[in-house]
């Protein structure tokens, strides 16, 4: 069985990186210029669970209050979209460049986790836009009276939307993640389980910073984090490197993940 690659410069590491960091620049920029020209429709269908959730007698179309705002929106959105079309590419890329500090029978699961990795991420940003747009939006459209209507930008809202969806995209790895550390015995179902309290804070604190400042969309992320979290140990459990026999004996009761 042959091990990792032999141990290679720094030199030779940064320069690594910078071929894959051009190499999912490229990816990013082909997929702006096909992006582009469909960047009302992406946009439009962005709005969809806003508009839907705003008062029917009310304001139903954005607004922008800068000369240049509505062709910088566009612009964003054309991003946003050559990002998603390059999803597979990014991640091939970080996937090779941490393959060399593998194992040769740790390597053959590269391909099967890269797409696995896009499918998460475009699951994860899929729920953000199912799930909780549509719920966030008639939350924070409640408030509006007969006093106060939404007048929301175009600016605004793509910042917002923009946010959720990466945020929720790169959430939904972290299973994919516990099962490649698990495979290596890098991670324990036991070690997850012990370390399940601080990981409530941390998900609430790591909530709170992904997502705009209110409490309604901070828990909405949170609850799937910690629905994750849980699958993640479950994973570690029964795809992880299984100890010794008499070892196992010994942690019986420590490695068998317990209700939260």
């Amino acid at each position: 069985m042959s091990g990792p690659l032999e141990k290679m410069p720094f030199t030779e590491h940064l320069e690594e990186l910078r071929r894959r960091l051009i190499v999912c620049a490229v990816a990013v920029g082909v997929g702006f210029v096909i992006a582009y020209f469909f960047k009302e429709k992406i946009f439009a269908w962005l709005m969809q669970p806003l508009l839907r959730a705003l008062p029917p007698d009310g304001h139903q179309k954005l607004i922008y209050t800068a000369p240049h705002e509505a062709f910088m929106t566009y612009i964003k959105v054309s991003f946003l979209g050559g990002v998603a079309l390059a999803v597979p590419v990014i991640l091939y890329q970080f996937w090779r460049f941490v393959a060399p500090g593998l194992y040769e029978h740790e390597r053959r699961y590269l391909y099967p986790i890269v797409i696995l990795s896009t499918i998460f991420f475009l699951g994860g940003a899929a729920f953000g836009y199912l799930v909780v747009f549509p719920y966030g939006f008639q939350f924070f459209a409640s408030f509006a009276t007969e006093y106060i209507a939404p007048m929301i930008s175009t600016k605004e809202f793509l910042s917002f939307a923009t946010r959720l969806l990466i945020a929720f995209g790169l959430i939904f790895e972290l299973p994919l993640v516990t099962l490649f550390l698990a495979k290596l015995g890098m991670v324990k179902a036991s070690f997850l389980q012990r370390q399940r309290k601080y990981a409530i804070l941390v998900i609430f604190v790591l909530a709170a910073i992904l997502t705009p400042p209110d409490v309604f969309t901070q828990v909405l992320m949170a609850i799937p984090l910690l629905i994750l979290y849980e699958m993640s140990v479950w994973i570690a459990y029964f795809f992880g490197k299984k100890e010794p026999a008499e070892t196992q004996e010994e942690k019986a009761d420590e490695t068998t993940p317990s209700a939260a």
